[in-house]
């Protein structure tokens, strides 16, 4: 089975991510989303939220499933026998940061390999950050979130 994990906190989920996810469908049996648990992180949106979030957007693709994790990715990669971890980037900054994540995940496990994928140009702008600032200042975030995370504001 060609597995791959999209790791993330998705705080919120937005349309670059979802982007990402479907078009890399047609490269893999299954894509685990995994949220990453990191209890020193402050977020907007609880755990459970975020993953009803992404359930909701991904309702109507059986092959993606929604999981989480605390600690290295590449552990949970090798726990869900993955093969792939699935990036994707919006600019060259985070280019060179996926890059450097990519070479460090190859010395932790030789076998995985890391998959970017660029998101389409209409969302190289929107980031989770500035959508959360958004929402902390009573903005409309409609055009930068799928609609499943609009009932959660």
């Amino acid at each position: 089975m060609r597995r791959a994990v999209f790791p993330g906190s998705f705080d919120p989920i937005t349309l670059g991510h979802e982007n990402i996810i479907r078009r890399a469908l047609p490269m893999f049996d299954e894509i685990i989303v995994a949220i990453g648990v990191n209890e020193s992180k402050k977020t907007m949106f609880s755990l459970e939220q975020r993953v009803q979030m992404l359930k909701m957007v991904f309702s109507d693709v059986p092959q993606v499933k929604v999981d989480t994790f605390a600690g290295l990715t590449v552990n949970f990669c090798e726990k869900v026998n993955a093969n792939w971890m699935l990036r994707g980037v919006r600019n060259g900054g985070d280019f060179e940061y996926e890059r450097t994540i990519a070479q460090m995940t190859k010395k932790l496990n030789s076998t995985l390999e890391t998959i970017i994928l660029f998101t389409d140009p209409e969302f190289a702008p929107i980031s989770s950050t500035v959508v959360r600032d958004i929402l902390a200042n009573n903005g409309d975030v409609s055009c930068f979130v799928p609609s499943a995370v609009l009932d959660f504001v």
